[in-house]
């Protein structure tokens, strides 16, 4: 087999790891999608993606990890949120990847909620502060997506035009 394949096949997997890891928030997945373009361009020489695409990537991914990490705590903050709230927030969302599509779903409401409550809050604002984490959280999450999906649009442009 041809050693460009194979670069061109662990570009492949990053990108599509990158993109699960978009949702998954144990992957860092915008830089794993960036980190497989800049493989597959590598591995063409840079015929195809030069350093102005490159660029464009670079800064959507860290304009994505800078979103990703306001929105949650932002959600949280929103809603009056104490600190042991947005700790309990990324707690439960790091503890909620080991219980799947439902702990991602819950993890960051329920950590949050107890969190507020461990702070001494109500019952009735820590379930607005849940919420909000989770909103932060969700919202973090459809921005990942797009930002890795307006990437994959940049990176054919560049290879078919380029």
């Amino acid at each position: 087999m041809d050693l460009q394949i194979l670069w061109y096949v662990l570009a492949a997997v990053l990108i599509v790891l990158g993109i699960v890891g978009a949702i998954l928030p144990a992957l860092p997945g915008v830089p794993m999608v960036f980190c497989g373009m800049l493989l597959a361009a590598w591995a063409d020489g840079f015929a195809h993606v030069g350093a102005f695409t490159l660029i464009v990537l670079g800064v959507l991914t860290v304009l994505a990890l800078v979103v990703d990490f306001m929105a949650g705590i932002l959600g949280a903050k929103r809603v009056g949120a104490s600190r042991p709230a947005v700790i309990g927030a990324a707690l439960g969302t790091l503890i909620g990847i080991f219980f799947g599509l439902p702990g991602l779903l819950l993890g960051p409401f329920i950590g949050a909620l107890l969190g507020e409550l461990g702070a001494g809050g109500t019952l009735g604002k820590a379930t607005g502060v849940g919420i909000g984490a989770w909103l932060g959280f969700l919202v973090g999450t459809v921005f990942k997506l797009g930002v890795c999906f307006a990437m994959l649009g940049v990176f054919a442009f560049a290879f078919v035009v380029g």
